[in-house]
């Protein structure tokens, strides 16, 4: 065996051993999405309010019909007029928190809202647990869930108002209600009370500030919002709230949609 075979056997390993380190390296990172669940607030069923139907415009996004998701074709029906049905709610949470909704809005976990495959975005409904008997009133904006035995997905926080979250589904019936004859939102008090919490969002030395900062507030469903004019200024107020942990809530929903900390008004 010549000198030349014998070197490039004795170089054999270093070779293999080569390959297998650049083979290794060369697999893609799968980076796995967190799972979904629950909140790391300390959402209470009680923080939870009602969503509050108003007549809105349909949403520029999420109505197109028909539209097909995993092979299959899905409709969206012209009307929520009359709509009830009963079937199994599920919920989803964390893992979608602040993602686009099929509406366009945020989605907000901590919010009374909803997905469904057919109703049109947005429908108010009233989703009943009936193995409890509980309600909540939601704002469907969202498009799901993609399984043939669930008819609706639930905010975490229509979840927790439920009281399904530690089961993870429930049977509901749903019931869209109709937003022009809902009774109408009772303004609030000029000012606040013991039993209430006020927060404000701003102030400024010129109206038309305030009102584009209330109407943004609005926007992003952060109500209710008022102006308070007094002393040269123009004040954003928040609320009332029947809680301080509602409060709390408004306060880190409205930091985590990119808006200055709100801070509760000194009486």
């Amino acid at each position: 065996m010549s000198l030349f075979v014998r070197q490039a056997l004795r170089c054999l390993p270093l070779v293999a051993a080569s390959l297998l380190l650049l083979s290794c390296a060369s697999e893609p990172t799968r980076v796995e999405e967190p799972s979904d669940g629950p909140s790391t607030l300390d959402l209470k069923a009680e923080d939870v309010v009602d969503a509050t139907p108003r007549p809105e415009p349909l949403a520029r996004y999420g109505n197109h019909s028909p539209y097909e998701v995993f092979g299959r074709t899905y409709y969206v029906l012209k009307s929520s007029e009359g709509y009830r049905e009963r079937g199994t709610a599920s919920w989803y949470g964390s893992k979608f928190h602040g993602r686009r909704t099929s509406s366009g809005e945020p989605y907000d976990m901590h919010l009374a809202t909803a997905a469904h495959k057919s109703l049109p975005l947005p429908t108010y409904a009233e989703v009943t647990n009936l193995d409890n008997g509980r309600k909540v009133v939601v704002k469907i904006n969202d498009r799901g869930p993609f399984k043939d035995d669930r008819i609706i997905d639930l905010s975490y926080g229509a979840a927790l108002r439920l009281d399904m979250v530690a089961t993870g589904t429930a049977r509901v019936e749903i019931r869209a209600i109709d937003a022009g004859s809902y009774p109408p939102v009772v303004a609030a008090a000029a000012g606040p009370t013991e039993s209430e919490t006020w927060l404000q969002a701003g102030a400024y030395g010129r109206r038309d500030g305030a009102m584009e900062l209330a109407e943004r507030l609005e926007q992003a469903d952060i109500e209710p919002v008022s102006i308070k004019d007094g002393d040269n200024l123009f004040r954003v107020w928040l609320g009332p709230y029947a809680s301080q942990a509602e409060a709390d809530y408004i306060v880190q929903r409205a930091i985590e949609l990119g808006f200055e900390r709100p801070h509760t008004v000194n009486r």
